[in-house]
């Protein structure tokens, strides 16, 4: 098993949304890094936390377990969709997604300030200066830590 943080913008969907609709298709992701990890590393059974950035308190809020290894994210086909890549082509995708399953809300939210602070967290990717990913891989090690602080 392997576990993974995927950043979320609560505006545009939030583990509130998550909550209620139970699975969910993680599209829209346009970074190539990104994307190959979505296609290539995730597995059914792996774990994630979502992350809410771009808001007001920004940090990890949320469990979810990936149900559905990579797949052609559709967004990219559809002119009606914000996500939309004229050059992504159905016969050979260029942006792929994974779907994912709501496990729990963390009991508070871990703010992104908060995990500065823990030098055992240090190599987080998520930590590194200029990190724009919005899906990264976490270590166990990190992972057990960061819930520690739940």
């Amino acid at each position: 098993m392997q576990y993974w943080l995927m950043k979320s913008e609560p505006g545009e969907y939030s583990i509130d949304d998550l909550k209620r609709d139970k699975v969910e298709c993680w599209d829209g992701v346009r970074n190539f890094q990104a994307r190959n990890m979505m296609r290539d590393d995730m597995k059914v059974g792996d774990l994630a936390f979502m992350y809410h950035s771009n808001c007001d308190v920004i940090g990890i809020v949320g469990l979810m377990k990936i149900v559905r290894e990579g797949y052609p994210d559709h967004t990219a086909f559809d002119q009606h969709d914000k996500h939309y890549d004229p050059k992504s082509d159905p016969d050979n995708p260029r942006w792929f997604m994974v779907d994912v399953r709501y496990k729990r809300k963390l009991k508070r939210t871990i703010t992104l300030a908060e995990l500065r602070q823990h030098e055992e967290l240090d190599g987080l990717q998520l930590l590194k200066r200029g990190n724009r990913l919005s899906v990264m891989p976490v270590s166990q090690f990190h992972w057990d830590f960061i819930l520690s602080l739940e």
